[in-house]
């Protein structure tokens, strides 16, 4: 498979190197200083496209690679206000475009767990925070995987209407503190208290491994398929 790498930061090496492993092809590395260099790539010399960039970069990187027509794997985070606009430029290209806040396994699981506690937890009477941690480069907050959890518990308990991000509170929102230190890959802690006792659950990343191997198993499940994708449609493939 040949692979464009768009984002060659901290992940995108860790995906090089896994796809590398894997037996795949790494046609092109770009980042912000050799953005041009995709004007060099033709049709038939991608089969794949894994994003990873930055938020002020992903929309014009995905527009472009599905004007292409080449699939698109995305992971970035804080572009997704256009998100309804690559959808629709998706479907009218008759292209493939995968988007997950998070791609780990694990993560995912953690995202199902999520669901069921929140649902469980309705009309119980607990209150209901999340904190999420992460290196200090990290750009946007609250991360994508913490915008997924809440939007989960939001979905599956009646008693929270969405989501602020910390210091902002208001009675039926999940507050949401966001922490950024040191080179922590992403920790998530969502906790439930009320005056007899108190319920966490947690997820904490060791490495970037975990994600860089889920956008790859994704991007080869997405070659040769058309349409919009997201994790539960490849969870729903494994099943």
């Amino acid at each position: 498979m040949k692979i464009l790498l768009l984002g060659y930061g901290k992940m995108g090496k860790t995906i090089e190197r896994i796809a590398l492993d894997k037996g795949h092809t790494i046609v092109g590395k770009i980042d912000i200083q050799n953005r041009q260099d995709m004007d060099l790539l033709g049709a038939n010399d991608v089969d794949v496209a894994i994003e990873f960039s930055s938020p002020e970069a992903a929309f014009e990187n995905i527009k472009y690679c599905l004007k292409k027509g080449w699939p698109v794997v995305s992971g970035t985070t804080g572009w997704l206000e256009h998100r309804p606009e690559i959808e629709e430029l998706c479907k009218e290209k008759g292209g493939a475009f995968f988007y997950a806040s998070n791609y780990s396994i694990g993560v995912n699981l953690f995202f199902r767990l999520n669901r069921q506690l929140a649902k469980l937890m309705n009309g119980q009477g607990y209150s209901s925070s999340m904190t999420e941690i992460h290196h200090i480069h990290k750009l946007d907050a609250p991360s994508g995987t913490a915008i997924t959890l809440a939007e989960g518990i939001a979905d599956e308990n009646g008693s929270i209407s969405g989501w602020k991000l910390a210091p902002e509170s208001e009675p039926g929102f999940l507050q949401i503190i966001s922490e950024r230190e040191g080179e922590v890959p992403g920790t998530h802690i969502i906790r439930y208290d009320s005056d007899v006792d108190s319920i966490e659950i947690s997820h904490t990343a060791h490495n970037r491994a975990g994600f860089a191997s889920g956008a790859v198993v994704s991007a080869e499940w997405l070659v040769g398929k058309q349409g919009v994708f997201s994790m539960n449609d490849l969870f729903s493939n494994l099943d």
